[in-house]
């Protein structure tokens, strides 16, 4: 039920209940009025006939002439003694017996009041009377009319003030609509106004509403819902803008609640919690319980009790790398953690000085090889057929490795120029791993490896097909080549956001030692030279993994496992 109809049913109750209260009390007040006046009259009668017998004395036919005076002829007169015989009846004759009346009620009523009254039945007549009698000392006179429909019409209230009443209760009524119509329309019309904004249907023109007090307070309702929205929009947009610099941030940021939570953060933190724990994790909660962080976590605790807003600056050192931590601490006491990979820069910087280095001594290799191989062949023409067939041999060898070696500097450095070199489509990353495992199944049969594969069969990302294959192959071939025999390869799916894909690509073999993890992705950089030479690798193969991560918008890093065994974790960028 609207507000307008409660509110007119509310006070047309409350009138209609005075109303009726009013016209029940005015309608009994007339006809008791009128009661009175009969009463009155029948009154008068009674003591002008007994002050009549007490100065004539009369006998029955001079008291019934004295009774035909009175201006109502159908006045009946009674006279009874007080032993409740009747002496005179103006309406029987004069030898007429009748019965003793001392039972009659209205009688009755006199012996203890004023006078007495009732409307009966009359046994002597047939008809019926409104009797009133009154008791004197020496008799009790009692008079009479007759109750037909003439004295039941004068007896009731005059019903025009009903009828007043109800025309008043119409035009109340009326007005009761229009007021309360009235009232309510800046509520309805607000009303109206909040369905829309529920549905998000505002309205486009101004709402009309009335020129009062209530339609000014809707105007302001309105107005400051409007501002609200406006409001909204503007930090819905910033909350945006946030979270977009918060993914491309280069450093890992993490916001967290009081009871320290994760409220949200980038795949930089993400990626770097993980290489400070020990384990991988869906949530970055388990950083407060290294021990690394009990300085940090100190100074939140104090900070969240005493209602500080304050930062805090530390390093710390997880093997070869070395991380920057800053901790700030706000006033509606959530807090940001950002983590800061210091050692990438001096690692970068020492890639850019030793590359030419590398490159030049990595082609000069093959190519003193292939020179000295067929120098000997020219030198020497009379060389044995077999001996030369074996330097051809060599010579070939090495420029496979050489064109291999310019393959993978052509393909990082595609890598670096740009995006538009290669081209995009949407895959899925499952049947592409399925494809490598594929290509290589009888060099892990023929080491005795067990993959595990540890994610869904549908992992649906937008970009280049054959660098995704380069990221899981020259891994694969990595582990192959230096983890050893019989090693139990993981590949895992450990995480889903919005945005990103978190995967790990784990083994239980021999690992790296802890200097060499920070300089694992550089160009050229052997753990063993001699031994990687020996199995034929160009030094640039998890180079390529890096520069593939990173062309689609993930980060990776290594890290050896506490059973042994390496790990390499990584971020891809659904689109």
């Amino acid at each position: 039920m609207t507000l307008n109809r409660r509110i007119f049913l509310y006070f047309f109750s409350i009138f209609f209940l005075m109303m009726a209260i009013i016209s029940y009390f005015q309608y009994q007040r007339e006809k008791d009025f009128r009661t009175e006046q009969l009463d009155h009259q029948l009154s008068t009668y009674n003591f002008t006939i007994h002050r009549f017998i007490l100065e004539q004395h009369p006998d029955w036919d001079k008291l019934k002439e004295y009774v035909q005076l009175f201006p109502d002829s159908l006045l009946r007169v009674t006279v009874i003694d007080t032993t409740g015989e009747v002496t005179f009846d103006s309406f029987v004759k004069k030898d007429t017996v009748l019965e003793n009346h001392l039972s009659r009620p209205e009688i009755k009523m006199s012996f203890s009041k004023e006078n007495g009254k009732a409307i009966r039945h009359s046994a002597s007549t047939g008809k019926d009377y409104y009797y009133l009698a009154h008791r004197f000392p020496d008799c009790y006179v009692r008079s009479a009319l007759p109750y037909n429909v003439s004295l039941i019409s004068m007896l009731k209230a005059n019903t025009f003030f009903l009828n007043f009443m109800a025309v008043v209760l119409i035009m109340a009524i009326l007005a009761l609509y229009f007021i309360s119509r009235n009232f309510t329309r800046s509520i309805d019309r607000l009303r109206v106004f909040t369905q829309k904004a529920e549905e998000g249907e505002l309205p486009e023109t101004e709402i009309d509403f009335p020129n009062d007090e209530l339609g000014e307070i809707s105007k302001n309702i309105v107005q400051l819902y409007k501002l609200l929205l406006a409001t909204k929009d503007e930090v819905y947009k910033e909350r945006e803008k946030l979270i977009t610099h918060l993914q491309i941030s280069q450093e890992g940021l993490g916001i967290f609640s009081a009871e320290k939570k994760e409220i949200l953060s980038n795949s930089n933190f993400i990626q770097y919690t993980n290489i400070l724990s020990d384990q991988q994790s869906d949530s970055s909660d388990q950083i407060f319980s290294l021990p690394e962080f009990s300085e940090l976590n100190k100074f939140i605790d104090e900070s969240l009790l005493f209602n500080l807003s304050n930062k805090k600056r530390l390093t710390i050192e997880k093997g070869s790398r070395v991380f920057s931590v800053q901790c700030i601490v706000f006033q509606d006491e959530t807090f940001e953690i950002s983590i800061n990979d210091i050692s990438v820069q001096e690692h970068e910087n020492e890639l850019k000085r030793h590359l030419t280095q590398n490159i030049s001594h990595e082609l000069k290799t093959p190519v003193s090889s292939i020179l000295g191989y067929l120098e000997s062949i020219l030198a020497n023409p009379d060389l044995d057929p077999q001996r030369q067939h074996f330097f051809v041999e060599r010579s070939f060898q090495q420029a496979q490795r050489l064109s291999a070696l310019l393959q993978d500097i052509s393909t990082l450095n595609k890598i670096e120029e740009g995006k538009r070199l290669f081209e995009k489509e949407t895959f899925n990353v499952a049947e592409i791993i399925s494809d490598v495992l594929n290509d290589v199944h009888l060099e892990i049969e023929q080491k005795g490896f067990t993959i595990v594969k540890n994610f869904q069969p549908d992992i649906q990302i937008q970009g280049n097909r054959s660098l995704i294959y380069s990221i899981f192959r020259n891994l694969l071939d990595n582990t192959l080549a230096y983890a050893g025999e019989k090693i139990t390869v993981e590949i895992n799916c450990y995480r889903e956001e919005e945005q990103f894909y978190y995967f790990s690509f784990s083994d239980n073999g021999v690992g790296v030692a802890e200097e060499h993890l920070s300089r694992l992705f550089e160009r050229f950089y052997r753990v063993d030279k001699g031994r990687s030479r020996k199995m034929g690798g160009t030094g640039l193969g998890l180079a390529i993994v890096k520069n593939a991560v990173f062309f689609h918008r993930g980060t990776i890093s290594a890290k050896n496992l506490p059973g042994g065994g390496l790990s390499f974790i990584f971020s891809l960028r659904k689109h």
